[in-house]
């Protein structure tokens, strides 16, 4: 490896830790906000709303562990905080790679920054406030009348996480079928030709994902199938052919 390649390389390295430390501490500034106001206790009261809704009236969830009751708050803080600093981690993400991409394709940057944090959110919302009010109504149904449900909240938290990450990334179909047009990864006509492959996998991973009930498993694979679509819609806006002289220019820095 030459001097010159090895001094970019190292500047590149350079540049992902100063990026990774800015995501970092704004997460870190927004956690601190959220301790602040409204606090960790109400901001997983918040969360666990859908669940205590379901559970007999009375009835509170526990705390197994001895530290339990502080962290598990503390996490479902972070975890908000995270996701509050999603825009602005995506957006390091995107300057760091920015450099090496075509003009054409940087125009994509602030597009999908934008789309892809609203559909990750979006998967999150529907998953709160529709699927799990099913799915703990679905699972309260089925109770023993001779038991007392008395959930664990880290438990909980580990449940809430999983379908927030699987929703959360499901939605996101549209965005990554766009970038794998724009890369030139796939055709718009190869999308359209394994739509029924698709449909087909995301009943299996709704199957997999959700709880074992038709109405969550359906709550995942119907947007799935639907967000799908809008990806064709979206990658054919894009696939558009781009000017010779357009497509060739090139980040001076690069």
């Amino acid at each position: 490896m030459s001097e010159a390649h090895e001094d970019s390389f190292i500047s590149h390295l350079i540049e992902l830790r100063d990026r990774l430390i800015r995501s970092l501490i704004a997460i870190a500034v927004l956690l601190g906000i959220l301790c602040l106001y409204p606090g960790p206790g109400e901001i997983y009261d918040i969360l666990a709303a859908p669940l205590t809704k379901a559970l007999p009236e009375g009835t509170k969830m526990v705390a197994i562990g001895v530290i339990t009751p502080f962290m598990v708050p503390l996490k479902v803080t972070a975890m908000v905080a995270f996701v509050l600093a999603l825009p602005f981690i995506l957006y390091q993400v995107w300057s760091f790679v920015a450099p090496g991409l075509y003009a054409h394709e940087k125009r994509l940057g602030i597009p999908l920054i934008i789309s892809s944090t609203l559909l990750f959110v979006s998967g999150m919302a529907f998953c709160y406030f529709f699927v799990f009010g099913q799915v703990f109504s679905f699972i309260s149904s089925f109770a023993p009348k001779s038991i007392t449900p008395a959930p664990d909240i880290e438990a909980y938290l580990s449940f809430v996480m999983t379908m927030f990450l699987a929703f959360g990334i499901a939605f996101e179909v549209p965005v990554a079928l766009v970038m794998l047009v724009k890369l030139g990864v796939v055709t718009v006509e190869k999308l359209k030709e394994w739509r029924s492959y698709f449909i087909v996998g995301a009943f299996v991973v709704a199957a997999v994902v959700t709880p074992p009930d038709v109405v969550s498993q359906l709550s995942l694979a119907i947007p799935m199938c639907l967000l799908y679509e809008l990806g064709i819609v979206a990658s054919r806006l894009v696939s558009r052919p781009v000017p010779a002289e357009d497509s060739a220019t090139v980040n001076p820095e690069n």
